[in-house]
């Protein structure tokens, strides 16, 4: 090769260099302005944007990259983690049963057909008392007192002394078993139960204190002794209260009075246990005003077999009345504020529309649609409200401020 071959070669490699190093450079630099122009926003704070990845600074979470998640209808794209972390649940529009909601305050009492008063079977000194506080909940068969007294001691004297004879001359003499009958019965009228009976005969010994044990099971509401206190035959010694079944009692207006009658079941809501809806049965309505009012009271029975509710506790009556079928979805769905009602419908797969509704008869749980919207179509329920924070962050505005009625 010639010196002048040498030098064209040499040129032209050094040519060649130079243009892939442009080449490269060029799309480096490319590669640089389009990494630029990504932006990173945190997915449940969507005001938090920074140019590149990193964490969020108010929850923490992982910054991703931002799209183009709002079109020019308002309509509001959301990925699948942004769905399940807004917790967004959706309902078709549908016709349903739906009527006017009456809430009537009320409260828990005593069923008092459950009362139980222990008195004394006896005369005699009260010696100790198992049960000293009220409020505390018994079992029946559990001891409430002992008590000494002479009358059951000359009773339990009779029942041995029968007792004796009829093992003595029992198989001879058919009488003496009349006799130990008629000495138990005695023992059994005044509270001995038939395990004290029996080991009274076991152990053929008089006892100086007798132990009463709680004919039912309940809250001891009051004591009315004391330990040492004599007390007669007769005398008030317990109250105990059943509240496996309690009252509710709550008091109506005329106008309120003619949507309910005895046997109705009627929706209840307990202070604390606000989730549950409990269901009782009214059993009394006054047949006569209040004095100087115009009140009916009403009283609904209530099963309480888990003791979960006290006497006292507040609550409230549903009433529902012009019952009729509409379109109707959750109250949930709605967003409500100064422009008025609207919700939002799912118009494809994870992306949602703000749409202007018209609402009508409303309860606790139902809402009806009188404009709007047509049935079977989807709205979101719980998280509707952070869909409508999102679309306003994201706008800058309120998207529905332009809408009217």
């Amino acid at each position: 090769m010639t010196k002048i071959g040498v030098y064209i070669f040499l040129v032209g490699s050094i040519l060649s260099a130079c243009t892939s190093e442009k080449k490269e450079d060029h799309s480096n630099h490319t590669v640089a302005q389009e990494g630029t122009a990504t932006k990173y926003t945190c997915p449940m704070h969507p005001n938090v944007v920074q140019d590149g990845p990193g964490s969020c600074p108010v929850c923490g979470m992982d910054l991703v990259p931002m799209t183009a998640s709002t079109g020019d209808d308002n309509s509001l794209m959301l990925t699948d983690s942004q769905i399940k972390l807004a917790n967004i649940t959706t309902q078709k529009v549908s016709i349903k049963p739906i009527g006017q909601m009456l809430v009537v305050n009320a409260r828990l009492k005593v069923d008092e057909d459950k009362t139980t008063i222990t008195s004394s079977r006896t005369t005699g000194r009260i010696e100790k008392l198992f049960i000293k506080e009220t409020g505390r909940l018994i079992k029946q068969g559990e001891p409430l007192y002992e008590i000494y007294s002479e009358t059951l001691l000359t009773l339990q004297r009779e029942y041995l002394l029968a007792l004796e004879q009829y093992e003595t001359l029992g198989k001879v003499e058919k009488r003496y078993e009349g006799f130990l009958k008629a000495a138990e019965s005695k023992l059994f009228l005044y509270g001995l139960t038939k395990k004290q009976v029996e080991q009274l005969a076991t152990v053929k010994s008089v006892q100086q204190r007798i132990t009463f044990l709680a004919p039912t099971s309940g809250v001891i509401e009051e004591i009315a002794v004391a330990e040492g206190q004599y007390v007669n035959e007769g005398d008030r010694l317990y109250r105990i209260e059943n509240i496996t079944s309690l009252w509710l009692e709550a008091e109506l207006y005329p106008s309120e009075t003619r949507f309910i009658k005895v046997g109705d079941k009627i929706s209840v809501r307990v202070s604390g246990f606000e989730s549950e809806s409990i269901i009782a049965t009214v059993n009394f309505l006054s047949p006569e005003y209040n004095a100087n009012s115009q009140i009916t009271v009403m009283r609904a029975s209530l099963s309480n077999s888990d003791l979960r509710f006290k006497p006292g506790m507040q609550a409230q009556v549903l009433f529902t009345h012009s019952s009729r079928k509409a379109l109707a979805i959750p109250v949930d769905a709605i967003i409500r504020d100064g422009n008025g009602t609207h919700v939002y419908v799912q118009s494809e797969q994870n992306t949602f529309v703000p749409r202007m509704v018209k609402i009508g008869v409303e309860n606790f749980e139902q809402v009806e649609i009188t404009f709007g919207l047509e049935e079977n179509e989807i709205v979101a329920v719980s998280g509707a409200y952070l869909l409508y924070s999102e679309l306003i962050l994201k706008k800058g505005t309120d998207p529905m401020a332009g809408h009217t009625h």
